[in-house]
């Protein structure tokens, strides 16, 4: 009986340590602090919708089912990648890695699954509630970009990835080839900027054909503020990927606004895009000929009177990249041809 009592107090007594030890460590969690470093920082830089840069990072003391919502400075804080896909997980070696649009400074958010993220917000929650640990860095310093001579212009070249191909240059006849081009699962855009700001006044854009883009591939000439307001009123050759759609339109932003996106089908052959932007009113237009305003050559027009805006800081942009369309994805490399560029005040 005796060894029989010790043997049940042995037993006990290790249930009993069993318990604490396993209490133990479903406690240790909650009772450290979690906290986020950034081991991958991208450049600093503002506002571009089409541009993504890898960010990356590691969190510590994150408890199952919490997640990373990332946010991009730029003007406003906005959440990242995408307003439809605001969660990066966390995989098991504690690290996380996501794409964002540029920003001056970028911020990651330790969640529980009650988190709900805003598109945009002025200023970042605090650490509380479903907020578990918050961390802001600063953009890294940008490397100035590589330059090109267009139609008698100097250009930035915006986008570039390294391993990739050259996604802009010029030839032997001046002109400028953007190509958009893919490694594995990787995108790589063109992307060209004028150098300089030159506000109200006549933009023609000469086009070699662009029939030949596949339905998720968008070529696009549209204005753009780095520094303040977005400016941004665009010409874009596009279906989006659904391949019955027509394939371009005139757009001022914002372009959910239904009467600010026209939309028409551009024909095969060499086309002249035109923007004539005045003091409240921009007309775009596009035809068969560069220097003729024959009303036969006209294929769309469209003045939009409201909502457009002043001069600031807008330059010109040329991009061209690759739709995410999930049913009709891109599958081969895109290239463009500009032939010429001209701007009368």
């Amino acid at each position: 009986m005796a060894e029989l009592s010790r043997t049940a107090r042995m037993a006990a007594s290790s249930i009993v340590i069993l318990w604490a030890s396993l209490a133990s460590c479903r406690q240790a969690p909650a009772g450290r602090a979690p906290s986020i470093e950034f081991t991958r920082i991208p450049p600093s830089g503002h506002g571009n919708s089409d541009k993504f840069e890898e960010i990356a990072g590691r969190v510590t003391g994150a408890l199952p089912g919490e997640r990373i919502v990332l946010f991009s400075l730029s003007g406003v804080w906005w959440v990242q990648p995408t307003e439809d896909r605001p969660f990066t997980n966390i995989q098991p070696d504690s690290r996380w890695t996501a794409s964002t649009h540029p920003g001056s400074e970028y911020a990651a958010l330790l969640v529980n699954g009650s988190y709900r993220p805003p598109l945009t917000v002025n200023a970042l929650p605090a650490k509380g509630g479903p907020v578990r640990a918050v961390a802001i860095v600063n953009g890294a310093p940008a490397t100035r970009d590589p330059t090109l001579q267009f139609s008698g212009y100097q250009w930035d070249v915006r986008s570039m990835v390294p391993g990739m191909p050259p996604s802009a240059w010029t030839d032997g006849e001046g002109f400028l080839h953007l190509r958009a081009s893919r490694r594995g699962e990787q995108w790589d855009s063109a992307e060209v900027a004028l150098s300089r700001s030159l506000g109200f006044g006549s933009y023609r854009f000469l086009v070699r054909d662009v029939s030949h883009l596949e339905p998720a591939a968008v070529f696009a000439l549209f204005t753009w503020d780095d520094f303040g307001p977005p400016r941004e009123m665009d010409i874009e050759i596009s279906r989006w990927g659904e391949p019955q759609d027509k394939n371009a339109q005139f757009v001022i932003q914002p372009y959910v606004v239904p009467a600010n996106t026209v939309r028409f089908n551009a024909p095969a052959g060499p086309l002249t895009y035109w923007m004539d932007w005045e003091p409240g009113r921009v007309s775009f237009k596009t035809t068969r000929a560069f220097n003729s305003r024959d009303p036969s050559s006209v294929i769309a027009e469209h003045a939009f009177t409201s909502g457009v805006p002043s001069p600031g800081n807008e330059r010109i942009h040329m991009n061209l990249y690759a739709y995410g369309n999930r049913l009709y994805p891109v599958q081969h490399e895109l290239e463009v041809v500009i032939e010429k560029f001209e701007f009368l005040p």
